[in-house]
């Protein structure tokens, strides 16, 4: 059935998700803040800036003011920095005319509260304004669905009915859907595996080879595990889509701009300058600095992501980094420290 459904949001993810909801029939609204951008979207039918191939479906329309974007809509879905969540939800409740299922595509962690998207969301859009939220998560670069690559991914809610809605409506023959209950699990898996792509971009940038690569995203995965059934989510949720297989495809390809990131320092680049020329949000770096302080607040051991804190913020030299971690004491595996 026909929905019509806010893309809020048009960078490279919201676009790309932008797309398949329309080619799935959906009655698709993108909004973003920057007129020149939402002008080529309806002149055009192209975003240049963050995909530059594609030509989307003539049927999506673009808005700059949110609420003639949200007018009427059965769903509502964030694609915004994580930064930006809690002012977007603010400004969207004041213009809500239906109670729609809210929708997140986002991955990080909110500084300072070190609150999940969905409990930021919860936070500002109360129930009695809105149906059920959905976290939708997994392994995805936008670059490849725009092309119609095979992907799978996850949606996540308490409410089991609203997740299978959001799998209906985005499920085709190139883009999967599957569902879970694991919404803790589902968002710190998309959050942490940022940091641990950061690394991994390092051990590349530093001329390290493949054992290197392995050993960071293997130790890496059991740092997400911890803390994230620290945090309460369930543990088997990290060997699924949202856990190692978000991790293994931000941490082994170009696309991934946590990964250039990491790869950049590697190669001795500073981070301001890094971030400057980025163009788009490298989510890992804030959420490191949300992580470490997360782990001290719960007791969980993190040294990976607690290496590259101390890289990022505290300027320790990358090289230097990666032989102290080596030289730690040594541990038993199985026992997931």
């Amino acid at each position: 059935m026909k929905q019509k459904i806010a893309v809020l949001g048009p960078g490279s993810w919201g676009t790309a998700l932008a797309q398949v909801l329309a080619e799935n029939g959906h009655d698709v609204r993108i909004w973003g803040n920057i007129p020149e951008q939402i002008a080529e979207i309806n002149e055009y039918h192209t975003n240049q800036q963050y995909l530059p191939d594609l030509h989307l479906p003539e049927s999506i329309v673009g808005y700059t003011e949110l609420a003639d974007a949200i007018q009427d809509v059965d769903a509502v879905l964030f694609v915004v920095p994580t930064k930006a969540i809690r002012v977007v939800a603010q400004e969207l409740i004041r213009k809500l005319t239906t109670k729609p299922i809210i929708i997140h595509a986002s991955k990080g962690l909110e500084q300072d509260t070190h609150k999940r998207i969905s409990e930021v969301i919860a936070e500002e859009i109360p129930e009695e304004k809105r149906q059920a939220i959905v976290v939708l998560s997994g392994p995805s670069h936008a670059e490849e669905v725009a092309v119609h690559d095979i992907t799978t991914i996850t949606a996540a809610s308490l409410d089991q009915k609203a997740a299978r809605y959001v799998q209906s409506l985005f499920m085709n023959d190139y883009f999967r859907i599957y569902t879970n209950n694991d919404v803790i699990g589902v968002e710190t898996g998309a959050a942490l595996k940022n940091i641990i792509a950061i690394g991994a971009g390092a051990i590349h940038g530093l001329g390290f080879g493949d054992n290197a690569k392995a050993a960071i995203m293997t130790r890496g995965l059991a740092e997400i595990s911890r803390l994230g059934v620290a945090m309460g989510a369930n543990p088997l949720t990290f060997i699924g889509l949202s856990g190692v297989g978000d991790l293994i495809v931000t941490c082994t390809s170009v696309h991934s701009r946590n990964w250039r990131a990491g790869n950049l320092l590697g190669q001795g680049k500073r981070l301001d300058e890094i971030l400057a020329n980025m163009g788009m949000v490298v989510e890992g770096v804030s959420t490191t600095k949300a992580a470490v302080e997360l782990a001290e607040q719960l007791g969980v051991e993190m040294p990976i992501t607690q290496t590259i804190y101390n890289v990022l913020y505290h300027g320790e030299d990358i090289n230097k980094a990666a032989k102290e971690i080596m030289l730690r004491d040594g541990k038993i595996e199985n026992e997931f420290q």
